[in-house]
């Protein structure tokens, strides 16, 4: 079976502290976006807004110990696993101490360091 990936909804941004209250406000005031706080329990990210972004959610994370903005990419594929192998095959390891998340999925970089998210397709 040959591993296809394919670009999900959602698309992070890691804020850092310093900087977080200002994004928001610009997503909201400026841009005039849906903005929406939402609960987070996350031992890295301390607060969290999603963004309706046309038919994207771009999440706003604040991350207290950045001290630079990144964004992270979701890949979504009919198999993790297969996947993982694939990339493994092809010199790709995954990074899964950037974040807490299910065992079912994996973070992975790109050679510029652009975080992605595989997980499984819905």
């Amino acid at each position: 079976m040959e591993t296809k990936f394919e670009g999900g909804i959602n698309i992070a941004i890691k804020i850092p502290k310093n900087k977080y209250d200002q994004t928001v406000s610009f997503y909201k005031e400026i841009l005039k976006l849906e903005v929406e706080e939402k609960p987070i329990t996350n031992p890295t990210v301390s607060r969290t807004h999603e963004v309706k972004f046309g038919g994207n959610i771009v999440w706003l994370d604040c991350v207290d110990n950045y001290t630079h903005s990144e964004t992270w990419l979701e890949l979504n594929v009919p198999d993790v696993e297969a996947a993982t192998s694939y990339l493994k095959n092809n010199n790709v390891e995954t990074c899964d101490e950037f974040e807490k998340i299910p065992d079912n999925m994996h973070w992975i970089t790109d050679p510029a360091g652009t975080v992605f998210i595989v997980k499984q397709k819905d």
